[in-house]
């Protein structure tokens, strides 16, 4: 395998901390795009019951639309990290937005439910990599100094996206039907893929060597099975068979093994698909256990409440929605703020509290009842979201900073798809022991079940969330030389 030059940006970003305008230009028509792809990603949920009626399928049937989204991240994510090397910036980037833009427009005019279904896999194909791509051109032109600033705008795009996605969906729904969300959304896109086509630049250099067809599949079959059988899990409360489940994951634990090991032999030549290398330093590693273990609890726990709020305190779906808004608007604004103070103090300053105030709010959530007021679950949710936002920008920016160059982009990779198997994973368990708990206590219909239902899988977050208070103390800033913790065993 060889580097070759692509007339692109060297990758050692400069010692200073001042970003040339240039590489800003880059980095905002990466932000916009990995926007529209987040936005559409948390719009579809909503829809579910028009395409019901709309398209005359079962319920089942209309949650492959988003099921088929997430089984399509969970299989290409981890590619990403070998393309992002194969490819060049401008390449990587017209070919995401390409993909997505088609995908959007095919979904736009599907003709029936066969046809939306393809469209969201292409969509899907094109968001996985707008988020790698985002995360390892950052790591690539911005300063060390001024990477977690960088950071913090990134968070913005992840929470704001989908703060905004489920109400911009809920106010088309209400008055134009689910095809206008495709049709909003795809102007959006092609303004951005023709701002990229006019002025985007490389970034890094590429290198030469063929893609390892065997990993693809490996990749496919254990991180699609995994993500899959996972997603089974509620259904079983519901008298749905336990076999579907059982030989997903199976298929996905051997899968991801033989996957595994077959990095490990590649990466001796540089060949591998996703290089496991990155786990060579210590504070990648603990980074991606921390990030694991926030958003098994995170993503199952924002699954949860909703829940309680519709149906034991009784409001609407949209009041539901603005109960988490401010949640996730708070997220969002303050991620250049903590980004600042990451970039000026490290990482225990914004770790340690931000832990303790998420696994305190999710003890908090473990009290909830039918007579619970809903400013409690407001403030609470909020505070729950300022706690994350002080773990996941300082998370990003110390777990990337502690690799090499060359490795950034199998770095943004991991944090990808581990996002993607912890956020199933929690939606996962915590949906299935809610809706167990709540048919227990006479189904969801009884909001006294359903308020036990999320006291006990709240629970499971809370004791998850309060591990992580520990490795808040663990993890460090590397230095802003960037020679910190290489990799080793590179060639």
């Amino acid at each position: 395998m060889s580097a070759v030059h692509t007339g692109s940006t060297p990758v050692a970003p400069p010692a200073a901390g001042i970003i040339p305008p240039k590489d800003m230009a880059v980095i905002w028509v990466l932000l916009t795009a990995a926007f529209v792809a987040i936005l559409n990603e948390t719009t579809m949920g909503m829809a579910i019951p028009h395409l019901i009626v709309d398209l005359g399928i079962t319920p089942i049937a209309a949650q492959w639309v988003t099921s088929a989204f997430m089984l399509t991240m969970a299989v290409v994510i981890p590619i990403t990290g070998f393309l992002l090397r194969r490819f060049t910036t401008r390449q990587m980037f017209l070919g995401a937005i390409a993909l997505f833009s088609a995908g959007t427009l095919l979904a736009a005019l599907a003709p029936g439910f066969e046809a939306l279904l393809t469209a969201r896999v292409v969509q899907a194909t094109g968001t996985a990599v707008m988020m790698p791509l985002l995360m390892t051109t950052i790591m690539n032109l911005v300063p060390a100094s001024s990477r977690g600033r960088m950071m913090g705008r990134v968070s913005i795009v992840m929470s704001l996206a989908p703060a905004i996605g489920p109400t911009m969906s809920g106010f088309l729904l209400d008055h134009f039907g689910w095809r206008a969300i495709f049709v909003v959304v795809l102007p959006i896109a092609l303004i951005a893929m023709f701002i990229g086509w006019r002025w985007l630049t490389n970034v890094g250099e590429t290198m030469r060597a063929p893609i390892d067809l065997v990993s693809v599949v490996l990749s496919a079959f254990g991180f699609g099975g995994l993500v899959f059988g996972l997603s089974q899990i509620g259904g079983l409360g519901k008298g749905a068979s336990w076999a579907p489940m059982a030989i997903a994951l199976a298929v996905g634990l051997v899968g991801l093994a033989l996957f595994l090991w077959r990095q490990v032999r590649l990466q001796r030549d540089d060949d591998a698909l996703l290089d496991l290398r990155v786990f060579a330093s210590k504070d990648f590693s603990l980074s991606m256990i921390q990030m694991f273990l926030l958003s098994l609890a995170f993503f199952g726990s924002i699954t949860v409440i909703p829940l309680f709020l519709q149906d034991a305190l009784q409001l609407k779906a949209l009041d539901a929605g603005l109960v988490v808004l401010p949640g996730a608007l708070a997220m969002g604004l303050l991620g250049p703020l903590i980004g600042r103070i990451y970039d000026s103090h490290g990482t225990r300053i914004l770790l340690i509290p931000g832990s303790i105030l998420a696994a305190s709010m999710l003890w908090l959530f473990t009290t909830l009842s039918v007579d619970s007021s809903i400013w409690l679950v407001l403030v609470a949710q909020t505070l729950l979201s300022v706690g994350l936002a002080l773990s996941f920008t300082p998370l990003f920016t110390a777990s990337l900073a502690s690799l090499k160059p060359k490795f950034y982009s199998y770095g943004s990779a991991v944090i990808g798809t581990i996002q993607q198997v912890a956020g199933a994973a929690g939606i996962a368990v915590m949906v299935a022991v809610f809706t167990a708990v709540a048919n227990a206590g006479g189904g969801t219909e009884v909001p006294e079940a359903v308020a036990a239902g999320t006291r006990t899988s709240v629970t499971i977050g809370a004791v998850i969330a309060t591990v992580t208070i520990v490795g808040a103390f663990l993890i460090r800033k590397p230095e802003d030389d960037g020679a910190d913790a290489p990799v080793h065993g590179g060639h």
